[in-house]
């Protein structure tokens, strides 16, 4: 056998990236050491010791919780990959090729079937192992249906999940952004107001309850506005309206962007800040081990959000 090269050595070893990726799901290290089965101050001192093997801080200690910083999240995206990777490898050396995993999947926000579809073709090459069906009749409510079982995985934004039935792996961001017809008044403003919100009609897909909540309170804080909302199910229905001037579409960035070539239309941003929405993969443990293989791939995969964000 021809000689096989050395890779460089690594100062860090898989407990190290074990606890970082516990300390960033769990956000404090006395529930990363529930995580762990281990204490809180030997969770402490694995992060200081991490710290130390790489003379650079990996979480910043607030009020809140931990907060990974740059390197941090660096180095929790790639250790979600090398675990998974190793897990995997370790499988395939252990036992003969197992049976395709069969999983349920649904979208908690219809704006993840635009690209997910697609992504699911690519899975089937990175993931030969796993087959995953989408279960659209379950978009308005996943968390229920996931607790019932009758589906595995649910891409959810603003969702309570509880963490005493499901787990959940952090995966992406996008934004939601606002859209009107390039002639519209607002179209004049660099940013859209509060006020701007109530004055015109608002043009939205059906989305679930929790997301309603979240963006009245991240938008108007405790206050309770009459808003005009029209639901449209079809994405295409809200660009139409929106560019004949009827209202205010509100869309993930993600599928605004083709629409804007011929420039009929505009987005505009709240002057408040942005309307940035987490994504994150809710499942049930019995499936754990694909579920995560699967959040590997779509950190890879999804959409990125546009520059300027």
């Amino acid at each position: 056998m021809a000689d096989i090269p050395l890779p460089p050595t690594s100062s860090l070893d898989v407990r190290d990236l074990r606890v970082v990726l516990a300390l960033a799901t769990a956000g404090t290290t006395a529930k990363a050491a529930a995580r762990l089965h281990l204490t809180q101050p030997a969770v402490s001192r694995a992060l200081l010791g991490a710290e130390e093997k790489l003379a650079t801080r990996l979480f910043d200690r607030t009020p809140r919780g931990l907060v990974p910083t740059a390197a941090g999240r660096q180095l929790i995206e790639g250790a979600s990959r090398l675990l998974v990777e190793l897990g995997d490898l370790e499988r395939g050396v252990r036992a003969p090729e197992p049976a395709p995993t069969r999983l349920r999947l649904v979208c908690g926000c219809y704006t993840a079937y635009h690209w997910l579809p697609s992504t699911l073709l690519s899975l089937r090459q990175s993931l030969p192992g796993l087959e995953v069906r989408l279960a659209v009749e379950h978009t308005r409510d996943p968390i229920p249906a996931l607790e019932a079982g009758d589906i595995d995985m649910a891409l959810v934004t603003t969702s309570t999940v509880p963490r005493e039935r499901l787990e959940t792996r952090t995966l992406f961001t996008d934004e939601i952004v606002f859209v009107l017809a390039a002639g519209h008044p607002l179209a004049r403003k660099k940013t859209l107001t509060r006020a701007d919100l109530q004055a015109h009609p608002l043009l939205t897909s059906p989305t679930p309850p929790r997301e309603d909540v979240w963006f009245v309170s991240r938008v108007f804080g405790r206050e309770r506005p009459t808003l005009r909302v029209e639901r449209l199910p079809l994405t295409e229905a809200i660009l139409d309206m929106a560019r004949a001037g009827l209202g205010i579409g509100m869309l993930s960035e993600w599928i605004i962007g083709p629409h804007l070539r011929d420039g009929t239309l505009v987005t505009r941003r709240l002057g408040s800040g942005p309307l940035v929405r987490t994504w994150r993969l809710a499942y049930r443990r019995q499936v754990e081990a694909p579920a995560l293989r699967l959040a590997a791939v779509l950190e890879g995969l999804a959409p990125k959000r546009i520059a300027g964000s």
